[in-house]
């Protein structure tokens, strides 16, 4: 499961920046923030204060890369510096 979810950002993350196939590249990096954000960092199951915040924070910080990853759909492609395909 590792591999595969490590495998899912670096593809995703390569295709957004290198601008290969954006779209597949935003789908690969929501298919790793979602499960990511829901069982890794589940801050209301925690009754530690301090391990709640902390969940809470990396939550939000998964949140904002999704919303990134999926405004970066706003931009007409192909995108002036992409790489063809």
């Amino acid at each position: 499961m590792v591999i595969a979810s490590g495998l899912l950002i670096i593809i995703g993350g390569l295709s957004i920046l290198l601008g290969l196939r954006p779209t597949w590249g935003v789908w690969c990096v929501t298919l790793f923030l979602v499960p990511t954000s829901l069982v890794i960092h589940n801050f209301w199951a925690d009754t530690n204060l301090a391990v709640k915040e902390a969940n809470f924070t990396d939550f939000k910080k998964n949140v904002g890369l999704l919303g990134a990853a999926w405004m970066s759909l706003s931009i007409p492609q192909p995108w002036p510096f992409s790489l063809e395909w």
